[in-house]
Parts: C-alpha cells; sequence; structure tokens
C-alpha cells in the first residue's frame, strides 16, 4: 500500500468468507485492504461456514441494527449416522449409530422444526458468557449452563437425501443455530448428524448474487491509475450506500438550510402524508443521505441517528 494512514470508509460490504477462517480473521483482511479506519461484520459464521458476511464501514456501523435483526437463508449439507462434539465435521466424532429411517420419516421430521422452536445454544458458539466466547470454556472441557433460545424457521426446502447425506435449504430468524439444528434433527432421527457444508446464501433482501470475494479484494486494489491518485478507487466503487439498508423507510428531502439545522440536531417542520414514521432524510441539493428522522403527529422532523457531518 502508497498510504499508511488509515482512512474514512462508509459502506456495506457483501464478503463472501471462505472456509477455513474466523468471522474476525475475514473483517481484519477486508480492513487492511481497504486501509479503513473502522469496520465491523453482521452475523458470525463458523470457520467452516462460507458465504454472505456483511461488513459495515465507518458510519455504517450505526445502521447495521436493520440487518442484524433480519432473517437469513443457509444452503446446508449433513451426515447422517455420527455425532460430533461441535455438531460440525471440524469436531471429534463422539458416537456413531444406525440410519434406520426412511425418506418420508425424514420430512415428517423436518417439518417438526419448522415455526417458533426453541434452541439450547452449542458451547462452541460465539455466544459471550462473563465476556468471553462460549468457545473458550468448551476447549477447556469447561461446560456453561446456557438458556435456550427461541427462533423461527420460515421454511426448510430443496430437501435431498443420498446415502447418508441430507441437503437443503434453511430460511430463518436471527440467532438461528444451524449446528444446534442439525444436532437436534440427528438426535430426532435416533442417528445422530453433523454439519459437512454450510454457506449463507442472503442476509435480509440481499442475494448471494452480490458477494465479492477477499479474492477479488486483491485484484482490484492491484489495479492502480497511472497517477496513482485514486488508488482505492475500484474497491471503494464495490461498496452500497449507508441508506441501502434502510431502504424500506420512505425518503424525504431537505433544503441546504434545513439539512443543516437537521445535522445539528435541531427539529424541522415538515408537512407531509408521513406521519409517526422514520424516514431517510437527504440533502436536496448534494442527494446525500445525512440521516434518519422521525416525522411525529405535529408534523414536526425529529433527528433519530444522524450520519456523522466530517464524513467524506
Amino acid at each position: 500500500m502508497f498510504f499508511y494512514k488509515k482512512r474514512n470508509v462508509h459502506g456495506l460490504l457483501l464478503l463472501d468468507k471462505p472456509r477455513g477462517i474466523s468471522s474476525n480473521n475475514a473483517l481484519q483482511k477486508v480492513k487492511i485492504i481497504f486501509n479503513a479506519k473502522k469496520a465491523g461484520y453482521i452475523g458470525t459464521l463458523d470457520p467452516l461456514a462460507t458465504g454472505m458476511l456483511p461488513i459495515c464501514f465507518g458510519e455504517c456501523t450505526k445502521f447495521s441494527y436493520y440487518l442484524t435483526e433480519s432473517h437469513k437463508t443457509y444452503h446446508v449439507i449433513a451426515k447422517l449416522g455420527e455425532k460430533t462434539s461441535t455438531s460440525d465435521s471440524d469436531g471429534v466424532i463422539i458416537q456413531k449409530r444406525p440410519i434406520l429411517f426412511n425418506f418420508r420419516k425424514l420430512l415428517l421430521s423436518i417439518r417438526e422444526f419448522i415455526g417458533l422452536i426453541e434452541q439450547m445454544p452449542s458451547m462452541y458458539s460465539a455466544i459471550k458468557y462473563n465476556g468471553i466466547p462460549l468457545y473458550k470454556y468448551a476447549r477447556r472441557g469447561i461446560n456453561i449452563i446456557r438458556d435456550t433460545r427461541k427462533v423461527t424457521i420460515y421454511d426448510i426446502y430443496s430437501i435431498h437425501q443420498e446415502k447418508n447425506l441430507i441437503t437443503f435449504k434453511i430460511f430463518c430468524s436471527k440467532g438461528t443455530y444451524i449446528r444446534t439444528l442439525i444436532d437436534d434433527l440427528g438426535e430426532k432421527l435416533g442417528c445422530g448428524a453433523h454439519v459437512v457444508f454450510l454457506r449463507r446464501l442472503q442476509v435480509a433482501s440481499y442475494l448471494h448474487t452480490q458477494l465479492v470475494t477477499i479474492s477479488d479484494l486483491y485484484k482490484l486494489s492491484s489495479l492502480k491509475n497511472i497517477d496513482n491518485v485514486k488508488i482505492f478507487q475500484n474497491i471503494d466503487d464495490l461498496l452500497i450506500p449507508i441508506d441501502d439498508l434502510i431502504s424500506f423507510l420512505p425518503k424525504i428531502y431537505l433544503s441546504t438550510e434545513e439539512s443543516y439545522n437537521f445535522k445539528l440536531g435541531a427539529k424541522i417542520d415538515f408537512f407531509s402524508n408521513i406521519k409517526n414514521s422514520l424516514v431517510r432524510v437527504i440533502e436536496e441539493k448534494s442527494k446525500r443521505f445525512i440521516g434518519v428522522g422521525k416525522i411525529n403527529k405535529e408534523a414536526l422532523l425529529i433527528p433519530y441517528r444522524l450520519v456523522s457531518r466530517f464524513t467524506n
């Protein structure tokens, strides 16, 4: 890199996390490529897992909540007849049992998991207890008592079985543990099961066709303009604008003067058909997104979450 000073980078990157590294490791690689001051990922993927890992840069982190709370879709391959210590192929086999059910029994068992269910998070998860991830306790042989969590499985489809492998897709709510789901399914079938392949295909309305690999980033970041002035332009062009995360909110425009006051935290008189709702606020002249506001019943636009006026 020609520039060593960290940059203010703002926007969303949909990273295709490769297999074999942690989500945090992937994040650090991307931060270095972008030479970014601030970035964070949404929704931890296990080292075994691949696929969509949304990375929010700079001011985009203020709006990451909307992705954190959203639904997700996964492509899963599970191996039957073997239960492992981690509920995936990275663990050791702790029990082997014969596979005695037929395909109809498999479909009926899967159907029982659709809807609101309770899950016990795995000890090999990133959930923290006293500030320490559970998997660190598990590696030391310490078992922590965990509370069950309620999650929603909206659909399990494209089910296919070939010998001791089953393949399907899962459309689920935030907080769903796929490894736990597969482990529970294995117990219901009486043979045990663990994850051998896991890929996140979708988060909210973002699709796997929008993914960018780390290899893509390395290649693009090595393509420099003749004068090296826009050395980061190739990869910056991959970033999704901040307000795309909240594209479901109605959009309103403010004049330059109104925008200035709004960014200072002032309430703005705003008469429209929108009442008692959050809105995306755009500066009319520059077309820049400046934050989220709320229009109340008294036709006042109240600042709710602002983009820093110091961003570039």
